[in-house]
């Protein structure tokens, strides 16, 4: 692992109008951005990163939205299994999914989560968005 990536200094800087990058040191191809927001779980991390103050929240207050958003598809679950599930998911599977796609900067030692997506995958949520809606 590079020693940016360890210390979470990833290079950061405002999207490029020509290239929609987000100043990442490679290109996203669109099949790893239309991979990483396959999963529900992981649309609801993105949505809540995009509409969160500077695209960044805490893991806890991360995992409330999400457990909120995604409903139980077992209505049998306590409230809190249900959330306790989502935080196992979040950390062991989802956030190291979306980081390693470079759509988040997750910092699991801190609990910090930041969006840091380039324009292809604000666009990608929009369109997909209306459909993720539950009944």
């Amino acid at each position: 692992m590079d020693e940016s990536r360890k210390l979470g200094t990833r290079n950061i800087q405002s999207i490029d109008a020509d290239s929609g990058s987000s100043g990442r040191e490679r290109p996203i191809s669109p099949n790893t951005v239309l991979s990483a927001v396959a999963n529900e779980h992981r649309r609801a991390i993105l949505d809540a990163l995009d509409n969160a103050a500077e695209k960044t929240l805490e893991y806890d207050v991360l995992v409330d939205r999400v457990a909120d958003r995604v409903r139980n598809e077992d209505e049998k679950w306590e409230s809190d299994e249900h959330r306790q599930r989502v935080r196992i998911a979040l950390h062991h599977t989802h956030l190291p999914k979306l980081d390693e796609a470079r759509i988040i900067d997750y910092e699991a030692e801190t609990g910090h989560v930041q969006f840091v997506g380039g324009e292809l995958e604000q666009k990608i949520l929009a369109l997909i968005q209306p459909y993720d809606v539950h009944e």
